[in-house]
């Protein structure tokens, strides 16, 4: 799922703009504000501008008539319709909802301001609240600096793997959201407010749940949207702890797992993800594969389990995935093949997808049979089985219409690539 920007609302902590020495002010929308905020940008970030930022006003309008246009060049189609029938399949969303249409709506509530990298301008949208009109320049801001020293669309936009895009997005977004607040409170949040970290996690969540689109948004797409901004904060304060002169993307996290467990990130080597290789179905045709990854296969477990520690537990020892959406004669399916770090993580990770399975479709309704791996309920075969797979212990996961046969992958075919 695609993130988005969140309006992280320090006025909920009690915070207010820091002060210190007021720079000259320029011409145009927001001028003061970007005057005092970019000397302490460069401060805390350790680089400097080498352009001065670009600012405009849009109203509301136009920044959905920019969404709509991202939407058509960075969703495809058949990718935006590839990640519906995937969300769909595993019971993330309603099979009513359609996702185009909910998103752009939940963005263009969300958004009160943007950093556009094509245009090298940053956007504020117009009639917005002055306080937090001053903190979106200062988060967007951290984003145009980023902008003049890498390349924000290469690393945002990934080809068939999101996981991986959503890695970056949180070192991005992370960067963005932990300077953002330390500049506001005048130093560490740690020490400025009590909780910390933690206590920020819990008013940005309670915040968003205050906005009526984001607050009936399915889990997946609410937990998806706040990932970049809170779990890639606390990856860009582990690293400056540990290493205060290194920038977040000179060493980018190629995993969600990376994000989360800074064991994977730091190890030497760092814990790459397999990459996995799916081979053309037998049967059926696939129309769009990508990588799930270890934050939404979480998602996954807690959206039918809802079960925090369990949800954690399965998802742990996650070593690499790839999923294909599936056409057949009688309708869509999936198959989703991950690999994991020992025997024990696949059999949990297995044994958690089955229960989810029962919960999902109700006792008496979901009747497990062929030595429990095979599921048939409301006009679906749902197929979890596991085993060694190239040395390495796999999971396969496949959703297809009544009829159909679940033998949809070769896994004799199945590339692993370390």
């Amino acid at each position: 799922m695609r993130s988005f920007e969140v309006v992280v609302c320090c006025t909920a902590l009690g915070i207010a703009a820091c002060g210190g020495e007021r720079q000259p002010a320029g011409e145009g929308p927001y001028a003061r504000e970007i005057a005092d905020a970019i000397p302490k940008i460069e401060r805390a970030v350790g680089l400097k501008f080498k352009t001065p930022p670009k600012v405009e006003a849009r109203t509301k309008q136009q920044v959905r008539t920019f969404l709509e246009q991202k939407f058509k060049e960075d969703l495809p189609a058949a990718q935006l319709e590839g990640e519906q029938t995937v969300l769909r399949r595993l019971g993330l969303i309603p099979d009513t909802m359609d996702l185009r249409a909910f998103m752009l709506d939940l963005y263009t509530e969300q958004i009160a301001g943007y950093y556009d990298p094509a245009r090298k301008v940053l956007y504020v949208v117009e009639g917005t609240d002055t306080t937090i009109a001053s903190i979106t320049v200062t988060h967007e801001l951290v984003h145009a600096l980023q902008d003049q020293y890498i390349n924000l669309d290469s690393l945002q936009h990934l080809k068939n793997d999101s996981d991986r895009e959503a890695a970056a997005q949180a070192v991005i977004e992370g960067q963005a959201t932990f300077e953002q607040m330390e500049i506001m409170v005048g130093g560490s949040i740690a020490a400025k407010i009590p909780g910390g970290w933690d206590e920020v996690r819990r008013l940005i969540r309670q915040q968003s749940a205050q906005m009526p689109i984001f607050s009936r948004a399915p889990l997946i797409i609410q937990e998806s949207a706040v990932f970049p901004y809170l779990s890639g904060a606390e990856f860009v304060r582990r690293l400056k702890e540990r290493s205060p002169n290194a920038q977040p993307f000179d060493r980018m996290p190629t995993s969600t797992e990376q994000v989360m467990h800074p064991a994977a990130y730091e190890s030497n080597p760092p814990d790459a993800p397999t990459s996995v290789t799916l081979p053309a179905p037998r049967g059926v045709t696939s129309v769009y594969d990508d990588v799930m990854g270890e934050f939404a296969t979480r998602v996954f477990l807690f959206e039918h389990l809802r079960d925090q520690n369990a949800a954690v537990r399965g998802a742990a020892g996650w070593d690499g995935d790839r999923y294909m959406v599936l056409k057949t004669p009688a309708g869509d399916g999936i198959a989703w093949l991950s690999v994991w770090d020992t025997p024990l993580d696949a059999g949990e990770f297995g044994d958690l997808a089955k229960q989810a399975l029962n919960r999902r479709y109700g006792a008496g309704q979901g009747s497990p049979v062929t030595n429990g791996t095979e599921f048939h309920a409301m006009g679906r075969t749902v197929r979890v089985l596991g085993g060694d797979l190239q040395g390495r212990p796999y999971v396969l996961y496949v959703d297809v219409p009544a009829g159909v046969s679940p033998d949809v992958i070769d896994l004799s075919r199945v590339t692993l690539r370390q």
